[in-house]
């Protein structure tokens, strides 16, 4: 043996010791120790001995027990028991339907399924060695409880095609779960919104003090963007609910099972992928999943920048409850946004989620890879994280003290500068013309040092001859906010008319 190979060796041996000793199990590193076993011995190891892998057939050596837990994917892929049983319930009944078996085999089987779910609900579900993944543990456990017949379960069918229906299953599960919750978020925003309709505050663009708007009007901007987060979200559905189960490793099923029947089962209305090729290797419903909780975040998170800078002592607008803020360690004073703040962290996590998952897709061959594997953590992260932010945001929202006159102190003459413009544009005076005019007033109150409502009339009228007396309605920051009266606009009646249509989406997602 040259110099390299024995290198690779000792560092392969050395892995090997170190991931038995991980694992409990005893090192095996001497020279010729591992041995290779007649394919009788795989089938029938001994007791305690490595479980028979269901591709086991074509090897006679041992898997390096690193490679082992390298490979494996039960540690996170078991969240998918119930799913993996139920696909696999309705894939014994098709093959029953198709003649490959007996309706007492295809029972057995079924029956036999059930028992392997009460054990995962119960807890009690045992975790062998062998167990790679969610599929093998099943069906192993399955023929311990019902025998030989567990192992026609498997026939005309690849992990393939199994995990890709596993996830879809999963995920669309989700997806309702999710969208239960961010209607419970849209929900709360519209209460708020037609309950305190008459607070007024400060419209902000680039930061700085714009125009007068609602507070309402504010939170209905950011419910506005969350009914599309959940239009994303129904519209990846149908996608989603597709059904791959019957394509095999990449070919198709030989058996002529009715994947009609399989789709109708698992409850995918016959919606049934086209090419088992891409069935196998199709991995963008996870993408559209997780680019759909990534932009949802995005929105969650400038929503939570809003509020935190509301909240900030030069802002005073908000205040958020104690259940979503914390203390410092030092100062006492401090009562941190805590809960806002993690939201908007976890947006830039989601988005690392998205592209993490697109560059393990994007090198991969037709059809399936094992790269896959890696998108699942991204997916159950994603998954768990946006549910939870969603939560988190409702209760954020429904617990938020507002300060109405801090707001109203923010508003400012100012910022109705427009509505001194469109005064003249009222009588006839172009606006390009009347915007400089009132430029012109802004930069006169400037240099005098007020506000630009505490001009006199004879002072505006020395800039444009058009303005009278009725130009001190513009002062007024309710009038600004109810002239903005067309449909999506800051009027109060606009306001409500916005609630009403959230309202009625809602319910017709219901």
């Amino acid at each position: 043996m040259n110099t390299a190979a024995a290198t690779c060796s000792q560092l392969r041996l050395a892995s090997q010791a170190q991931a038995t000793r991980r694992a409990g199990r005893p090192a095996r590193i001497a020279p010729g120790a591992r041995r290779a076993t007649t394919m009788a011995q795989a089938a029938a190891a001994p007791a305690g001995g490595e479980a028979k892998k269901l591709w086991g057939g074509r090897f006679t050596g041992a898997t390096d027990p690193l490679m082992e837990k390298f490979n494996e994917s039960l540690p996170f892929d078991r969240r998918m028991w119930a799913e993996d049983i139920r696909g696999s319930q309705a894939y014994a009944k098709a093959l029953a339907k198709a003649g490959v078996l007996t309706q007492d085999e295809a029972d057995t089987i079924v029956e036999g399924l059930s028992k392997v779910a009460e054990e995962w609900a119960a807890g009690t579900f045992e975790v062998k060695p062998g167990d790679e993944d969610i599929h093998t543990a099943n069906e192993r456990r399955l023929s311990e409880l019902i025998g030989a017949t567990g192992g026609k379960l498997h026939t005309g069918r690849s992990r393939n095609d199994q995990v890709a229906t596993d996830t879809r299953l999963w995920l669309y599960g989700q997806v309702q779960m999710i969208r239960g919750a961010l209607r419970e978020l849209i929900t709360a925003a519209a209460d708020r919104a037609e309950a305190e309709v008459d607070v007024l505050l400060p419209g902000f663009t680039h930061l700085q003090p714009a125009q007068t708007v609602r507070w309402s009007h504010w939170l209905l901007s950011h419910a506005a963007a969350w009914q599309r987060d959940d239009e994303r979200l129904r519209d990846l559905l149908p996608r989603l609910g597709t059904l791959p189960l019957g394509s095999g490793a990449l070919a198709g099923n030989p058996f002529g099972v009715d994947r009609q029947f399989l789709s109708r089962e698992l409850g995918f209305e016959g919606r049934v992928c086209p090419n088992s090729m891409d069935a196998v290797s199709d991995r963008d419903f996870v993408a559209e999943f997780l680019f759909a909780s990534s932009l949802h975040l995005v929105h969650l998170s400038r929503w939570a920048e809003d509020l935190i800078i509301y909240s900030s002592g030069q802002f005073k607008f908000v205040q958020c409850s104690d259940a979503y803020a914390t203390g410092s360690s030092l100062m006492p004073q401090k009562k941190n946004p805590d809960a806002l703040e993690l939201i908007r962290g976890k947006g830039g996590r989601m988005i690392g989620n998205l592209t993490g998952m697109m560059a393990v897709v994007k090198g991969t061959p037709t059809t399936y890879n094992k790269d896959f594997q890696e998108g699942w953590e991204l997916m159950f992260e994603a998954a768990d994280t946006l549910h939870d932010c969603v939560r988190i945001a409702s209760g954020v929202l429904c617990t938020l003290r507002i300060d109405p006159d801090r707001m109203r102190s923010g508003l400012s003459a100012d910022m109705l500068a427009t509505d001194l413009a469109e005064y003249l544009v009222r009588k006839g005076v172009p606006f390009r013309e009347t915007h400089h005019i009132s430029g012109a007033a802004v930069k006169l109150a400037e240099d005098r040092g007020c506000e630009l409502s505490a001009l006199s009339v004879a002072d505006l009228q020395g800039i444009h001859p058009l303005f009278a007396d009725d130009v001190v309605e513009v002062w007024d920051f309710q009038r600004s906010a109810e002239m903005r009266d067309t449909e999506g606009g800051a009027s109060r009646r606009s306001v409500l008319e916005q609630v009403q249509k959230l309202r009625t989406y809602l319910a017709q997602q219901a």
